[in-house]
């Protein structure tokens, strides 16, 4: 995956915690990430289903803890 290419943006909710954020950046068929605080590192792949049940299941609550 060739990272620099990407329209990376963060969402909104990291405005409180700038330092604590994912940045993603969504192309035809996939949806990349990757740590703001390390833009040169990993950047995970997923496809758009695959990010859909993520933000669905980060909605309900589904990774919570506590």
């Amino acid at each position: 995956m060739s990272a620099p290419s990407f329209q990376w943006r963060k969402s909104s909710y990291s405005a409180d915690h700038p330092s604590n954020c994912v940045e993603v950046a969504a192309m035809e068929d996939t949806v990349a990430a990757r740590d703001s605080k390390d833009v040169s590192g990993l950047v995970l792949g997923f496809t758009r289903d695959e990010w859909r049940v993520f933000l669905n299941d980060a909605k309900r609550g589904a990774f919570d803890i506590g």
